[in-house]
């Protein structure tokens, strides 16, 4: 092989190299630790299968968001001002046309419990799931980047997303956090 073409065929190489180690570096899984807070993420699954479900850990950008990212646990269960926003919230992205105003289910299933279409609803890992990826039974993913694939800022937030679980949480005595 002549020179030329074995340098040629290193800087091939190298391009190719580097092309796949930015994409490694840029995909995030539901394994990548939180910048902010360097621990693992919990392992969310999606409802209709359960299969991995990945989620950008930088979505997780509140104090409150980090701790569900790591614990599973919602923070803003009982915290009244987050309890009044997640309503509004709720109300917003116009989730009482299918479960209600008080999401004790029209169309769609009631929120509340003790008995939930999708059992894993009763936590808030399970309900956060649910809601960010959609269901087999006809809602489809509410989380940022998912709800509009066509904008990648359309969408509820984690943080957005515990607002609203907690407020659910609040009309009723499960907290998910059990």
């Amino acid at each position: 092989m002549s020179k030329t073409k074995f340098n040629l065929f290193l800087m091939l190489l190298l391009v190719f190299l580097s092309a796949c180690d930015k994409k490694g570096a840029s995909s995030v899984d539901a394994a990548t630790p939180s910048v902010a807070t360097n621990e693992k993420m919990i392992d969310f699954v999606t409802t209709q299968d359960g299969k991995p479900l990945v989620i950008d850990a930088a979505l997780f950008n509140t104090p409150a968001a980090k701790e569900f990212m790591t614990t599973g646990k919602n923070s803003y269960v009982g915290n009244e001002e987050a309890i009044a926003k997640g309503k509004k919230i709720f109300q917003m992205y116009s989730c009482t046309q299918c479960h209600g105003p008080e999401a004790k289910g029209q169309v769609g299933p009631g929120l509340t419990g003790p008995d939930f279409r999708y059992p894993k609803d009763a936590t808030n890992k399970g309900m956060f799931e649910t809601v960010w990826h959609g269901t087999n039974g006809g809602m489809g993913a509410k989380g940022i980047g998912l709800m509009d694939p066509t904008d990648p800022k359309n969408g509820i937030t984690p943080d957005e997303l515990l607002k609203v679980i907690s407020w659910v949480r609040s009309l009723s005595k499960i907290t998910g956090n059990e």
